[in-house]
């Protein structure tokens, strides 16, 4: 009979050893139940076995002190795409890193994206720089620490970047402002995430240029060129989006060179006609007692170079016509230079205003706002004296003015007034500007010049008065026996242009 089990009496403790026991005799199912613990020596020879664990989950309670990032097959997260490893630490929302506070005292300052800001402006502005590169996401936050940005300003420069999708600095004169700017695109720049008032954040801005003699009236700044240059803008004002700065709108006062008056033995000549004037008045640039000929019509500027060109007076020959004068140009504005004044039986020429007719024969002077614009920029000139038997003499006719024509040569008299200019205080005060020249006569006094530099006729006639317009005083041998020598008639005088704009 088999032995099925042996009395435990029968057995000593640690009588059977794994010597006593064949290799493979003891089978699993030759085992009722477990084995204690007690019953197994304390250190077991598993190298050479297989050992199956029950299938059920590792719990926290089975596992000693920790298993270290690196066992993981993940060993970072990703916030705000920004990779962390596991155990570090990272800010999340829109919290910043506060500095230390800073003070104004007319300084400046560069923020980095990230960071919050305590500005105090007791004593002084400040301006403070955004970063000069920036990404989708950062952030700057600003206080106002001591509750004066109102009194001295705090100005955001935009450091190559646009903010709120305008090209401008943004000035905060809000007291106890706070504000925190968010990075967008290239478009928009950094855009004010957080603040109460953002529409008027952006930075008063006020027109500011080089060039010519510049003078101040008021708020205004006076631009003079008396000659050729540049009108070199750099800044635009902002009225348009910010209600504190100042228009980007200029208005100006272009005239242009007048004309010669002419000259011929034995006969009175035509007096030279005013330079064409413009002037315009927007009501952006300040009051004052403007021309009858001006516009309400300012000239809209961008921050370029204008080139400016003065008309230069025309020629007044001996023995011959006089010549037409110049124009006078500023960006999209031409005055037309004034008419020559016309020897003996010759029309006046014709431009901004018209030159006097010549001698006899009731020549016609030439006409004035040639070509025509609106106001009109000069007047015609006067024609001459009809012809006829002695005692009749020949009387030539004034050149035409900006405020009106020249007067027609007078028999047995004088030749033709030149035609008054027009009175304008564009520059602070009042100045006439763009007189004809008075024609000459060939017994009778020389005609007088209109008033706004027009020269008067005589022997010889008398130039126009620079920067004026003002035309050239034609020829006459007034008191000369005849075969007396010629003269020539008087020069044509220089334009002038003048540019006016807010400032301050």
């Amino acid at each position: 009979m088999a032995l099925t089990k042996l009395p435990k009496s029968g057995i000593a403790d640690g009588a059977i050893d794994a010597s006593k026991i064949e290799d493979g005799t003891i089978q699993n199912q030759e085992i009722s139940g477990t084995i204690p613990v007690d019953k197994l020596n304390s250190t077991q020879d598993l190298s050479s076995k297989t050992v199956t664990l029950p299938n059920t989950s590792v719990t926290n309670d089975m596992l000693s002190g920790s298993i270290a990032s690196a066992k993981l097959s993940n060993s970072t997260i990703t916030i705000n795409g920004t990779s962390v490893s596991l155990g570090g630490s990272a800010t999340v929302g829109i919290e910043v890193n506060w500095q230390s506070v800073i003070t104004g005292a007319g300084s400046s300052s560069t923020a980095v994206a990230g960071n919050g800001y305590f500005i105090d402006t007791t004593s002084n502005t400040h301006t403070l720089n955004l970063p000069a590169s920036a990404t989708l996401g950062d952030q700057i936050a600003i206080k106002d620490y001591a509750g004066t940005f109102a009194s001295n300003n705090l100005t955001i420069g935009r450091n190559g970047h646009n903010i709120q999708g305008v090209a401008n600095d943004s000035l905060i004169s809000t007291n106890r402002a706070s504000l925190l700017l968010v990075y967008v695109d290239s478009t928009k720049g950094w855009i004010y995430a957080e603040e109460s008032n953002v529409g008027d954040l952006g930075k008063a801005l006020f027109t500011a240029a080089t060039g010519g003699t510049i003078t101040t009236s008021g708020d205004f700044k006076i631009h003079t060129f008396t000659g050729d240059g540049c009108f070199v803008v750099s800044t635009t004002g902002n009225s348009s989006t910010n209600p504190s700065g100042g228009p980007a709108i200029v208005d100006y006062l272009v005239v242009a060179g007048g004309g010669g008056g002419g000259s011929a033995f034995d006969s009175g000549s035509g007096g030279g006609g005013a330079g064409g004037f413009r002037e315009s008045k927007s009501g952006e640039t300040g009051c004052w007692s403007a021309s009858p000929l001006v516009t309400p019509t300012g000239l809209t500027i961008t921050n370029t170079t204008y080139p400016i060109t003065v008309g230069g007076g025309g020629n007044a020959p001996c023995n011959g016509a006089g010549t037409s004068g110049s124009n006078s140009i500023f960006s999209t504005i031409t005055s037309t230079g004034g008419g020559g004044g016309d020897r003996f039986g010759g029309s006046g020429g014709s431009g901004g205003s018209g030159g006097g007719g010549g001698g006899r024969s009731g020549t016609p002077g030439g006409s004035g706002n040639t070509p025509p614009v609106s106001p009109p920029q000069g007047q015609p000139g006067g024609s001459a004296t009809p012809s006829g038997s002695p005692p009749t003499v020949d009387s030539a006719g004034g050149g035409g003015g900006a405020g009106g024509s020249g007067g027609n040569g007078s028999a047995n008299s004088t030749g033709g007034a030149g035609g008054n200019g027009v009175t304008t205080s564009f520059t602070g005060s009042p100045v006439t500007r763009a007189g004809g020249g008075g024609g000459g006569s060939e017994q009778g006094g020389g005609g007088s010049g209109g008033s706004g530099g027009g020269g008067p006729g005589g022997y010889p006639g008398v130039s126009g008065t620079a920067n004026t317009g003002g035309g050239g005083g034609g020829y006459g041998n007034t008191g000369v026996p005849q075969g007396g020598v010629v003269a020539p008639g008087g020069l044509g005088g220089k334009g002038i242009v003048i540019i006016r704009y807010k400032y301050q």
